[in-house]
C-alpha cells in the first residue's frame, strides 16, 4: 500500500498514453486490417517486449544519456522515421479485395511469420524516441527516487503487459466478425489511411 498512490498514478499516465493515436497504434491497425488477427496479437506482443526494453535502460539510467545525446537522440529519431516509412508504403500499396478473397479476420491466415509480426511491433515501439522520452518522464518525474529498484521493475512489468494487452484487445475488436464484415472490400482504404498516419508521424519525428 505504501506506494499504490505512484502506482496508480503511473497507470493513469500510462492509460492515457497508450490509447492515443500513434505508430503502435497505427501498425496495430494495419495489421489487423491487411493480415487478420493472428499478426496483430503477435504484434501487440513485440509492442509489449518493447517496454521492457524502455524500462531495463531507464532502470539503469541509460534514457537520460539518450535524451541529453543531441546526435545519438536524432539518429534513433530517423531510425524510426525510416521504418515507419517502410511500413507505411506496404500499406499505401494496398489494393482492393478479391470477392473470393474476401474473409473473416478472424480466421484470416496470415501472411507473415509470427517471428517478424513480432520484430514489427518490437522495432516500431523500440526505435520511437518519443517512447524514450516519456520513460524518461515516467522513471525521473514520477517515480521517486527513493522507490525501491524491486519496485521499479514491478512498475515496468506492469507497464509491459498492460501495453501488451491493451494492442491484443485493438487486434481483437479491430478483427471479430461485425467489425470485419463492416470493413469488407473496404479494408484497403483504412490500410492506405494507416499508410498516411504512419508517413505523418514519420514526418514529425524527423522535424520536431
Amino acid at each position: 500500500m505504501q506506494y499504490m498512490n505512484e502506482f496508480l498514478t503511473i497507470a493513469l499516465v500510462h492509460l492515457v498514453a497508450v490509447a492515443s493515436p500513434g505508430p503502435d497504434f497505427a501498425v496495430v491497425v494495419r495489421n489487423s486490417v491487411a493480415y487478420g488477427r493472428r499478426t496483430a496479437m503477435f504484434t501487440s506482443v513485440g509492442i509489449g517486449l518493447a517496454i521492457l526494453l524502455h524500462v531495463a535502460y531507464s532502470l539503469v539510467g541509460l534514457s537520460v544519456v539518450i535524451a541529453t545525446t543531441p546526435w545519438l537522440f536524432t539518429t534513433f529519431s530517423y531510425a524510426a522515421a525510416a521504418y515507419l516509412l517502410y511500413l507505411a508504403f506496404g500499406a499505401l500499396r494496398s489494393g482492393p479485395v478479391k470477392q473470393n478473397e474476401v474473409v473473416n479476420a478472424e480466421s484470416k491466415t496470415s501472411q507473415i511469420s509470427v517471428k517478424r509480426a513480432v520484430w514489427m511491433g518490437f522495432l516500431t515501439n523500440g526505435l520511437n524516441p518519443k517512447a524514450t522520452l516519456f520513460f524518461l518522464s515516467l522513471f525521473t518525474a514520477i517515480i521517486s527516487i527513493e522507490t525501491p529498484f524491486s519496485v521499479k521493475l514491478g512498475y515496468g512489468i506492469y507497464l509491459a503487459i498492460a501495453t501488451g494487452l491493451w494492442f491484443c484487445f485493438l487486434s481483437y475488436l479491430l478483427s471479430t466478425s461485425k467489425v470485419a464484415e463492416l470493413i469488407g472490400k473496404k479494408g484497403y482504404w483504412l490500410d492506405r489511411a494507416m499508410g498516411v498516419l504512419l508517413v505523418g508521424l514519420a514526418a514529425k519525428l524527423v522535424l520536431g
